[in-house]
């Protein structure tokens, strides 16, 4: 990375207040892990023109709950900044933001209720 886009992004980092930090919940080893399972990954969920809509919500949980690992990619009408608005919706799913690329955003959460049609995705320790 280019020494002043480092800069730049550590200072946004710093300057972001902290109630828009979303705390880590995964070690650095398990979202590389989940990186690398989600690098062949179509996105499951588009958002548009709409925005981050009960509707779109909706969709993403029930993904979610199907897959556990997820990608979401925002239209180029989406209204609004990609990675403040991928932190809203891995915030209100209570799940955890694991790759923002583009326009394309990687999410993860277990299931909430086991399925044995579908095998879980283990994390290393």
């Amino acid at each position: 990375m280019d020494p002043r886009r480092a800069r730049a992004y550590h200072r946004a980092a710093v300057t972001e207040p902290a109630s828009k930090r979303v705390a880590p919940t995964l070690s650095t080893r398990a979202r590389a892990h989940l990186r690398s399972l989600a690098h062949h990954l179509e996105p499951v969920v588009q958002v548009g023109a709409e925005g981050l809509a009960e509707s779109v919500l909706g969709a993403v949980d029930v993904a979610l709950e199907r897959h556990e690992l997820i990608k979401v990619r925002f239209g180029q009408n989406f209204p609004g900044e990609r990675r403040q608005s991928a932190r809203e919706l891995a915030t209100s799913l209570a799940a955890d933001l694991t790759q923002v690329i583009g326009r394309v955003v990687v999410l993860y959460r277990p299931r909430r209720k086991p399925d044995p049609s579908r095998p879980a995705i283990v994390l290393p320790q």
